[in-house]
């Protein structure tokens, strides 16, 4: 993993010329990556209505990294988010994944996510009136078709598989309990259960402990550093002191470009991030 102390900006190599063909550039972004690298975005730009919501944004993240991204309200966390689920279509750029064998690009957002991306909001969706084991039940990876949804039957290892999530998600002695009745930090807990019975292989989670208590948060953090051992994990999110809780490497996103990146100490000291983020 690259040293977290040492980059002011994105990592990822430059875009490529524009005038070659898309093939072409995308052929070249693979060559540059990394053997690890699980996303790759180079040169990504969204505009909506004139206004530049990423601007050339480049960043890459390697398999099994936890990253989290921060930045003031506009600087293209959630459009860059948007892309890499197939939300929004860049104007230009390549977003590539797996070590560049998958152009998300062309893809839409359910084959996004069955390649391996899974992605939680701010605001939790769950089945209140189900069960935590029933909501973990039904976002089970299997066969969606409408016969074997039909005939599906939990087997063992499934079981034991959901069991282990609850206790992964702290939800262990909640098993029966309706997800209605679940405090919200709970149902943000459920919903990335939820996620990882689907088996992703890059995690994109959206302010995960908004609204949680100090003590949710604390656990949310544990658990985020348990989930990121063997899946790679995005996080956008304001609150500081969680952010150095995870220890992690930070992006700090500005005018939907990469402002500075490195550790939690670095980007702090950063004069430029203290004039456009925290110092706000």
């Amino acid at each position: 993993m690259p040293d977290a102390d040492t980059v002011p900006a994105a990592a990822a190599p430059a875009p490529a010329n524009k005038s070659r063909g898309r093939n072409t550039r995308v052929s070249e972004a693979k060559a540059r990556l990394a053997a690890n690298t699980i996303l790759y975005v180079d040169g990504v730009t969204v505009a909506f209505d004139g206004f530049r919501a990423l601007n050339e944004l480049s960043l890459f993240i390697e398999k099994g990294e936890l990253r989290t991204i921060i930045g003031p309200n506009g600087a293209g966390k959630t459009t860059m988010m948007d892309v890499v689920t197939g939300k929004t279509r860049p104007d230009k750029g390549d977003v590539l994944f797996d070590e560049g064998s998958v152009d998300l690009t062309r893809l839409d957002e359910a084959a996004i996510a069955n390649l391996g991306i899974g992605r939680k909001f701010q605001k939790p969706t769950v089945f209140e009136h189900l069960t935590v084991f029933e909501n973990l039940e039904l976002a089970l990876k299997t066969d969606r078709r409408i016969l074997a949804t039909l005939l599906f039957r939990l087997g063992a290892a499934q079981a034991r598989r959901i069991d282990e999530t609850m206790g992964l998600i702290g939800l262990g002695d909640r098993r029966s309990a309706r997800a209605g009745t679940l405090s919200h930090g709970q149902k943000q807990w459920l919903e990335i259960g939820m996620l990882l019975m689907q088996e992703p292989q890059l995690l994109l989670l959206d302010e995960p402990v908004a609204g949680m208590t100090d003590h949710e948060t604390e656990a949310t953090a544990e658990m985020l550093l348990d989930i990121a051992r063997e899946r790679s994990v995005i996080v956008v999110e304001h609150d500081m002191e969680f952010v150095r809780r995870l220890g992690a490497k930070v992006t700090v996103l500005h005018e939907g470009s990469v402002l500075a990146e490195g550790s939690i100490d670095y980007v702090q000291n950063d004069a430029r991030v203290i004039e456009v983020y925290l110092g706000r």
